[in-house]
């Protein structure tokens, strides 16, 4: 009889609301590794971009913030201080850094629901099933262990697979926002580092012409 106590058996035996705890648990943690495989590709894609950036190597990415810059340094305030006009440019360069990183971002978040709901999702499939087994017990009126291993058992697994989704995606959604943080400072580094081209003198644009478009 234990030898028959599985995974798949433990399914297979666990009543509708625990199976239905598992299933979401088990599409939770599917959903957990397709969210890590897409940011990871879109990490390598943004160190691609970074490392070309700082080879001095053109790069849409990078180009794109920079140009950000660009247009901002083309617009003329009077009167408007250098050490203003530098803030008001890397200002505008490091919202399109933000904006570069929310966008590589992907279902990050996502990652932090499965890890914080996972083990709770897990813990009411438990207790849910612990119940109904204590109830079948209460009705057959056999105390055994060989009557109460399998309702527990399939009880726990619940818990079992809620840590299974709970624990990748709380270490995974760790270490991607360290990446993330990494790679947007060297972002920054890099608009700052391009700060000064950006503010060499070009042909002023007046705020108001640069509002009307």
């Amino acid at each position: 009889m234990h030898a028959d106590l599985n995974p798949l058996t433990l399914f297979w035996m666990a009543g509708p609301v625990v199976k239905a705890v598992m299933l979401m648990l088990l599409a939770a943690s599917l959903w957990c590794w397709v969210i890590v495989a897409e940011c990871l590709f879109a990490i390598s894609r943004l160190r691609q971009a970074v490392a070309a950036a700082e080879a001095g190597q053109a790069n849409p990415i990078i180009a794109a913030i920079f140009d950000g810059g660009s247009r901002e340094a083309a617009v003329h305030f009077p009167d408007e201080a250098v050490g203003a006009r530098r803030e008001r440019v890397v200002g505008a360069m490091r919202r399109r850094v933000q904006e570069t990183i929310e966008a590589a971002h992907g279902g990050l978040a996502n990652l932090a629901v499965i890890a914080s709901v996972g083990p709770f999702l897990g813990l009411f499939g438990t207790v849910w099933g612990i119940m109904t087994a204590f109830i079948g017990i209460a009705g057959s009126q056999d105390t055994s262990l060989a009557t109460v291993a399998p309702g527990i058992a399939e009880a726990l697994a619940a818990t079992a697979i809620g840590l299974a989704a709970a624990i990748p995606a709380a270490f995974g959604y760790n270490q991607l926002v360290a990446i993330y943080s990494k790679l947007g400072k060297r972002l920054v580094r890099l608009v700052e580092d391009d700060a000064a081209r950006v503010l060499r003198p070009q042909p002023a644009v007046s705020a108001v012409t640069e509002g009307i478009r």
